[in-house]
């Protein structure tokens, strides 16, 4: 299961009273890394967080040191997934929200897992159907903000250059860069896929260098 932090461009509004609210996604819309957010993908995991009371933070930037706040209802729209809450009255909460009110902290971003998706081969689009939403947090840029790998597929899972390249953007690179590294790395390295072990050798390396490789993109 791959895991990863998407963030998508929404705008955040915020009261004087330190409540705010927007889209922490929005259904339908194609982002930079070709994802698409189906309407019902934030259903069952908001369902159990509502069921045990506790809905996904409210993060810094997507800082788990940083919580800046609670969130206090999220919810599916036609739109894509809306998002109320408060922040607190700390010196970082302070900080955000006079951010937001200027005008210079505008957007919200999503940290979660994929855990059901459909992917087009012929177009490279991903749709996302069903995620475990971890966090929402208030960015300063709404960009991808890390790629990272809870376990990785082994070598018997990959066995043509298209599911190393779907591989790659499971773990979060975009369609350019995992096209690129297809080109350059298997397919070189992988003619006829007959070197055993070599290719769990790469994988290991993309686990270990992922979140240094995505912040280069």
């Amino acid at each position: 299961m791959q895991t990863k932090r998407l963030c998508f461009a929404a705008e955040i509004k915020a009261s004087e009273e330190g409540t705010i609210e927007g889209y922490g996604s929005v259904f339908g819309d194609l982002d930079s890394y070709a994802d698409i957010v189906k309407k019902g993908a934030f259903k069952r995991t908001l369902k159990e967080a509502k069921a045990i009371g506790r809905l996904p933070a409210m993060l810094w930037q997507h800082n788990p040191d940083q919580p800046i706040g609670v969130w206090t209802d999220m919810f599916e729209d036609e739109r894509g997934l809306m998002v109320k809450g408060r922040l607190a009255d700390t010196q970082l909460g302070r900080e955000a929200h006079t951010l937001m009110q200027m005008g210079a902290l505008t957007g919200l971003s999503i940290g979660y897992r994929t855990v059901k998706y459909k992917m087009d081969h012929e177009t490279g689009i991903r749709t996302l159907e069903d995620v475990d939403l971890f966090e929402v947090s208030p960015v300063t840029f709404p960009a991808l903000d890390s790629a990272r790998l809870s376990a990785v597929k082994s070598a018997e899972d990959i066995r043509t250059a298209r599911e190393f390249e779907e591989f790659l953007r499971e773990a979060g690179f975009s369609r350019t860069v995992a096209k690129a590294l297809v080109a350059g790395g298997y397919k070189a390295a992988f003619p006829q896929r007959d070197a055993e072990g070599e290719l769990d050798d790469i994988v290991a390396a993309i686990k270990r260098n992922a979140a240094i490789l995505s912040t280069s993109r």
